[in-house]
Order: C-alpha cells, then sequence, then structure tokens
C-alpha cells in the first residue's frame, strides 16, 4: 500500500472523530494504527471500543492537558516525546497508519516546531499513512499533505451551553 499525508483542520468538530473512524476502517481491513495524542488527556469512549482490537490499535497520550497561556516546560517536555516516540513507530514497520491527534495545536502553542513535523513528514516511508489533526494546520504543514481537510463550524450547540456528552464527544 502507498501510504499518503492527511491533515484534518478547521474550526469544526469532528477532526479527531475523523481520525478515529479511518483508524476502525483499517483495523478492520487488517492494518495496524499507532494513534498518539497530543494535548489531550480525558479519556474517551471510542478509544475503549478500540482497546479491543489488541495489537492492531496501540494509543498513547503525550499531553498534559489543556494549556492555557504559555506553556510549561513540562509540556514542551511532553510533547517532544511524543514526537521521538511517534516517529520511532512510523519508521519501525510495525505500523501501517500513524495519527498525531492534535499536532497542529501543539504546534500553535509553540510544543513543536512546524518544522520538526514537516520533516516527519519527509522522513515517513511510503507505505505509511500519516494522520495530522488539529485546528490551525500550519502552512508548511499544509503545503507538505497529500490531502487537506478543512471542517468549518457553522453552528454548534455548546454555544447554547450544552456541554460535551459521553459517547457524543468523549
Amino acid at each position: 500500500m502507498r501510504g499518503c499525508v492527511q491533515v484534518y483542520t478547521g474550526d469544526g468538530k469532528g477532526k479527531t472523530t475523523a481520525a478515529v473512524g479511518l483508524s476502525v476502517r483499517a483495523v478492520g481491513a487488517g492494518l495496524r494504527v499507532f494513534f498518539a495524542q497530543f494535548i489531550k488527556t480525558r479519556e474517551s469512549s471510542e478509544f475503549a471500543a478500540l482497546a479491543a482490537f489488541g495489537s492492531h490499535f496501540c494509543l498513547r497520550r503525550f499531553g498534559r492537558g489543556f494549556i492555557r497561556g504559555t506553556p510549561s516546560q513540562d509540556d514542551i517536555m511532553a510533547a517532544q516525546a511524543g514526537l521521538l516516540e511517534a516517529k520511532g513507530a512510523m519508521l519501525s514497520s510495525s505500523y501501517d497508519i500513524v495519527v498525531l491527534d492534535e499536532i497542529n495545536v501543539a504546534v500553535s502553542l509553540g510544543l513543536l516546531l512546524s518544522e520538526e513535523i514537516v520533516q516527519l513528514i519527509k522522513d515517513r516511508p511510503e507505505c505509511v499513512e500519516l494522520i495530522l489533526t488539529g485546528r490551525g494546520a500550519p502552512d508548511d504543514i499544509i503545503a507538505a499533505a497529500d490531502l487537506v481537510t478543512e471542517l468549518r463550524e457553522i453552528k454548534h450547540y455548546y454555544h447554547k451551553g450544552i456541554k460535551a456528552r459521553k459517547g457524543i464527544e468523549y
């Protein structure tokens, strides 16, 4: 299989959900997925289901939670460790798909440099599908990708005070 680089970005809901959906489809086809979450720490129901796939699906979290203001050195170190592990997974021949969830946000917060992500894209083995999610994808990452999908918010029930619901948002 020839792999591509996909970016899911924009201010709309559904970037991680799209990456999870692709992961479910891939595992159903017998492919192996490494799913790295940057920033997020909240348990999410879809990963409980994906854990049942055993060795075909690996979830790793490298975040310390949402960041307001200047990131701490610990936040930066967690993101750097995550990028290093994700690169190792990508180069290992153990995974067909590598998802870097919220990686664009990690870049926009200064946890990682966009140049590091572009280099990761360049280092990607041809057989690995690489998925990058998160709002605010930098132009150089967009330019390096094969597919870019922008999810745009038109209307969201959050603005009516409806909080995240288990099984729907997490």
